[in-house]
């Protein structure tokens, strides 16, 4: 069966439900990303300080991969207009006509066709969106879930924690683990260190001794700032501390590393490459790799890095991994994959069936998910939905 087609498209649709979305009144409350401020590399600059939808370019895609006999599997990703484009008018074209369930030869020549301007960034978000459809579609034509094409899962349910600053209700649904939003970086001074800490402490008195929590630094910090954060937190027990300097610059995540020799780091959100995490898996520069599956290469791509990981004794948690099929695919199949991030932008009271992004996804019960064993990532869509969700 060879691949008839290959379209990307603008849709309307939060990937991780990241941004608080006006007329969003239902609920016991306004969620914590109505007000929340979240530090991240753009604090430095006032006028953008309060809001990262001040300064972000974002703006989801989907991606239609059809077969000669109509069976199509769907993909998503994010960047708007330019990923669409490298969709559509490269990686696309490159791979019509080849057999839809050879994945490895589509994304081995995706990566190729691309890397005279770079696989990582853009170029990678654009291929995970077709590798993801490629899986969906590979799915349905041999009637089985994406899981099980990967070997089957290796536990009977995935453990997932929650992200988010409403840590009561991430609480009241059962969830084994909370990560906060680091409010404050180095532009604010003590006082904000001082902030960071007593919102850490606090939150450790509200959950007790038996749920974990982690801080997520969202790129905002430097090294200093990180070590002096790191070093105040420690009574609180954390699990780790992520994301906390800009991706690129690998010479300071090996001096973090040096500086916090027993502090759990976690990075990765912003690495895009195979490469980026080959590096990271010889020099260890932290213990938790966090890869996004719809933008480090889609299931083909996290799946590689997962393998990695695990042949380096490293930690996997894919960024978001329980917010979409996908990750939730990827993550029951992995022994590097120990449980799955929700990111929580929805109000507190809001059922999470109601706010799910595909309408065949489970979402978290009692701490735990179970991927659908529908063909392939059971989303659930129609080709009227997918018509619906454009924009």
């Amino acid at each position: 069966m060879k691949i008839k087609s290959v379209r990307a498209f603008p849709i309307q649709s939060e990937m991780i439900g990241a941004l608080y979305q006006e007329g969003a009144t239902s609920g016991r409350r306004p969620p914590w990303t109505k007000t929340a401020e979240v530090a991240g590399p753009m604090s430095g600059y006032t006028r953008f300080k309060r809001s990262r939808t001040a300064w972000r370019y974002d703006g989801a895609v989907g991606c239609l991969v059809t077969a000669e006999d109509g069976t199509f599997g769907f993909g998503a990703t994010r960047y708007d207009l330019p990923v669409v484009h490298l969709i559509n008018d490269h990686l696309g074209p490159v791979i019509e006509g080849e057999n839809a369930l050879a994945i490895e030869r589509t994304w081995d020549m995706m990566v190729r066709a691309a890397s005279p301007y770079g696989t990582s960034g853009l170029p990678s978000y654009a291929i995970s969106a077709v590798d993801l459809a490629l899986w969906d579609l590979k799915g349905k034509l041999l009637e089985q879930p994406v899981y099980a094409l990967a070997g089957g899962p290796v536990r009977d349910d995935l453990p997932v924690y929650a992200t988010g600053n409403d840590t009561d209700w991430n609480l009241e649904l059962g969830f084994r683990g909370t990560k906060l939003a680091c409010a404050f970086g180095p532009h604010d001074g003590l006082q904000g260190l001082a902030r960071n800490e007593e919102t850490i402490a606090r939150t450790r008195e509200l959950i007790g001794p038996d749920i974990e929590l982690m801080l997520d630094c969202w790129m905002a910090l430097d090294v200093d700032y990180a070590v002096r954060l790191a070093e105040r937190i420690r009574p609180y027990g954390l699990r780790w501390i992520e994301d906390c300097l800009l991706p690129e610059n690998a010479e300071a995540h090996d001096e973090l590393r040096r500086r916090l020799p027993s502090m759990t780091l976690a990075t990765g959100e912003h690495w895009y490459s195979i490469q980026s995490f080959a590096s990271a898996c010889i020099r260890r520069p932290a213990d938790v790799l966090q890869p996004d599956i719809c933008w480090a290469g889609g299931f083909t791509g996290c799946r590689k890095i997962a393998q990695l990981a695990e042949a380096h004794g490293l930690e996997v948690c894919l960024h978001a991994g329980a917010n979409t099929p996908y990750g939730q695919h990827l993550s029951i199949t992995s022994p590097a994959i120990r449980w799955a991030e929700y990111f929580m932008g929805s109000a507190p009271g809001v059922p999470l069936e109601d706010i799910r992004i595909f309408p065949g996804m489970p979402v978290p019960v009692d701490g735990c998910i179970v991927p659908s064993d529908e063909p392939g990532f059971g989303l659930g869509l129609t080709l009227d939905h997918i018509r619906q969700m454009q924009r």
